[in-house]
C-alpha cells in the first residue's frame, strides 16, 4: 500500500499508461498532468492543456497509447504522442452539455462518452476523412449519465445515470466491426438497443463495473447502496443497501469480488456469489496509528476544555483524508486484479494491494 500526494487541490478522474510507469491525474481543473515514476516520486513530465473547462473524464488505451479527455467545455479530445509531445485531435461529439466521463473500449476502436445531453456519444475513427465521429444513443436516458463500462466483447456498454436507471446498451457500429455473436444479456444487437433497464436504482447511479466474464454488472447509487444484475441468472438485480456514506466508484477485482469506495474515504470489499447473496466481507484500508494511547489524561482534558470536544485532531483514521472519486486497475488480469489505485478530493493517490 503505498500513498502518492499530488498537492492539495482534489484529484477528479485518473488514468494508467500500458507498463503502469506513467499515470495521467487532472487536478480538478482544465489540465491534465503527466507524471512518471522516478524512484519514490512522482514526476510531471507533460501538461495536456487544450479543454476551456474543468475535466470531468480521462482514459488511456494500453495498446494504441492514445488518450482521451473530456471536460466540461463539451468537447473531447484524442491525443497521440509524436516526437515527446502529446498532440490533441478534436472529437465530434455533438453535445450541448457537458461532458462527464469517457471509456476507451477493449478493442480501443471507440470509445463511449457519457453527459449532461442526456445521451451517450459512441466514437469512432473514420479513415477516409482522418477525424473521430460519433453516433448517439438517446433513448432512454433522462438524465445525465454519470458511469460508463465496456462489456469484455466490445459490444456492450453499461451506463448509469441521474434519472435513477442503470442501463445495458448495444454499441455495435456497423462500419467497424463484425456482427456479434449472442451473450447471455441479448442476441438482437442493433446500434442503441437496450438490453437491461433497471429502474429503481434509489439514486444517482455513480458507477458501473462488468465482471471479468461480462455476464454480471455491478453497480454503486447515491442512496448508500450497491447492486448486481446477473444476466446468467435471468437479469436478476441484487440490491444491498449500507449505512455509510454513498460510495462513488466500483470494480470488480475477481469474478467474485468486488472493490467500492466513495465518500467513506476508504475501499471495502464485497462478495457476489449469486441472486441474493450479495455480502459486505470488509474495509480495506490499514487505520493510522492514533496518538490518543500516548496523550497524557492531563493533556486529554486541556484538550476537551479547548474544543468541547473529544476528537484531538480532525485527522481521518484512513489513508485518504477525504472522499474517493474513481478506483482504477493497476495490476494482474481482470478476473484477478492484484493492485488497484484511488485518487480523492485530498490530492492523493494510494495503490492497494488485493489479497485473492
Amino acid at each position: 500500500m503505498s500513498l502518492y500526494s499530488f498537492g492539495l487541490e482534489p484529484l477528479s478522474c485518473h488514468a494508467w499508461n500500458k507498463d503502469r510507469t506513467q499515470v495521467a491525474v487532472s487536478p480538478n481543473n482544465n489540465v491534465v498532468n503527466i507524471y512518471e515514476k522516478n524512484g519514490k516520486e512522482w514526476v510531471k513530465i507533460h501538461e495536456l492543456t487544450e479543454h476551456s473547462g474543468r475535466i470531468t473524464g480521462v482514459d488511456w488505451a494500453p495498446e494504441s497509447n492514445r488518450i482521451v479527455t473530456c471536460a466540461s467545455d463539451r468537447n473531447a479530445y484524442v491525443w497521440t504522442l509524436k516526437d515527446g509531445v502529446w498532440k490533441p485531435t478534436l472529437v465530434l461529439v455533438r453535445i450541448n452539455r457537458a461532458a462527464t466521463c469517457v471509456k476507451w473500449s477493449p478493442l480501443e476502436n471507440k470509445f463511449a462518452l457519457g453527459s449532461g445531453a442526456r445521451l451517450i456519444s459512441v466514437c469512432y475513427f473514420e479513415k477516409e476523412n482522418d477525424w473521430w465521429l460519433s453516433k448517439h444513443i438517446k433513448k432512454p436516458v433522462r438524465s445525465t449519465v454519470l458511469s460508463l463500462d465496456w462489456h469484455p466483447n466490445n459490444i456492450l456498454l453499461a451506463a448509469g445515470s441521474a434519472d435513477l436507471h442503470c442501463r445495458v446498451f448495444s454499441a455495435y457500429i456497423k462500419d467497424i466491426e463484425e456482427k456479434p455473436g449472442p451473450t447471455a444479456w441479448g442476441a438482437k444487437m442493433p446500434f442503441g438497443e437496450v438490453l437491461l433497464e433497471h429502474k429503481d436504482c434509489g439514486g444517482w447511479v455513480h458507477s458501473v463495473s462488468f465482471s471479468p466474464s461480462g455476464d454480471q454488472l455491478a453497480w454503486v447509487a447515491h442512496n448508500s447502496s450497491i447492486a448486481v444484475a446477473d444476466a446468467a441468472q435471468k437479469k436478476e438485480v441484487t440490491q444491498l443497501s449500507t449505512d455509510r456514506l454513498p460510495l462513488l466508484s466500483v470494480l470488480y477485482v475477481s469474478p467474485t469480488e468486488i472493490v467500492a469506495a466513495g465518500h467513506d474515504c476508504c475501499p471495502y470489499q464485497y462478495t457476489y456469489k449469486g441472486p441474493g447473496a450479495l455480502e459486505f466481507v470488509k474495509k480495506l484500508d490499514i487505520p493510522k496509528q492514533s496518538t490518543k494511547g500516548s496523550m497524557s489524561a492531563m493533556q486529554h482534558f486541556r484538550n476537551l476544555d479547548k474544543r468541547a470536544t473529544e476528537e484531538d485532531s480532525n485527522e481521518l483514521n484512513a489513508l485518504h483524508q477525504n472522499s474517493i472519486t474513481q478506483l482504477c486497475v493497476v495490476s494482474g488480469e481482470t478476473a484477478k486484479v492484484e493492485k488497484y489505485s484511488s485518487v480523492g478530493l485530498d490530492g492523493a493517490m494510494v495503490i492497494w494491494e488485493f489479497k485473492h
